[in-house]
């Protein structure tokens, strides 16, 4: 007896086995497999962003000529020694082929002396002192005169380059005046680095000649 139930217990887990082993072949066959982990991606190197390029340096040497022209107009009568005096460059300041400075840039002088026109006929004084022309971020300095010493004296509209560095306009028995617009011509006073803006725009081309009409041939009588 024990053996029968033996025999039947071990066939009764067979057929268990037959029935759903299929079955749970079928729920592995289903159940997709978990993808493996993505490698990660390699990192790209950052390029560090490109420094602009440092402008080149040229060198404006002492004694260059720099044309200037006031930006407002002064009189002897107003003017106050000290007071500061607005000019602008004239005309692009250009070293070898290179741009430095360009026309309208800001250059600034000072009252160095002022004086009303007084009796007897006495006219009005008035001096400046140039200072400096804004060259990009540089200051150059300026002086009046061509030479250091003072002894080449160069002619203003309404003036004299009096002394070493000072600009005079005077008038007999008038009051001393400048309009804005004068002329003014300055030098630089030392050699000095500034930065290229770039290089110097070409000159305009001057106009075509006009032909000259032909004589007319003499008529025949």
């Amino acid at each position: 007896m024990p053996l029968l139930r033996k025999i039947i217990a071990i066939v009764s887990m067979f057929s268990l086995v037959a029935v759903y082993a299929p079955a749970m072949a079928a729920q592995q066959q289903a159940t997709p497999a978990t993808p493996a982990p993505a490698a990660p991606a390699p990192e790209t190197s950052q390029t560090s962003a490109a420094t602009p390029t440092t402008p080149a340096k040229v060198t404006l040497k002492e004694g260059t000529e720099v044309n200037l022209k006031l930006a407002q107009t002064l009189s002897s009568k107003t003017a106050v020694v000290g007071d500061t005096v607005e000019l602008v460059l004239d005309q692009d300041l250009i070293v070898d082929t290179a741009l430095v400075a360009k026309q309208g840039s800001r250059a600034v002088a000072t009252v160095s002396n002022a004086k009303k026109a007084g009796m007897a006929g006495r006219g009005g004084e008035l001096s400046l002192r140039l200072e400096y022309l804004k060259a990009g971020d540089i200051r150059v300095k300026l002086r009046g005169a061509q030479g250091k010493n003072g002894d080449n004296k160069t002619g203003a509209t309404v003036g004299l380059v009096l002394a070493f560095g000072v600009l005079g306009f005077m008038k007999h028995g008038k009051q001393a005046e400048a309009k804005e617009g004068t002329p003014v011509k300055a030098y630089v006073d030392e050699d000095v680095q500034v930065a290229s803006l770039g290089p110097a725009p070409a000159p305009a081309p001057s106009p075509a000649p006009t032909p000259a009409a032909a004589n007319p041939a003499p008529s025949s009588k």
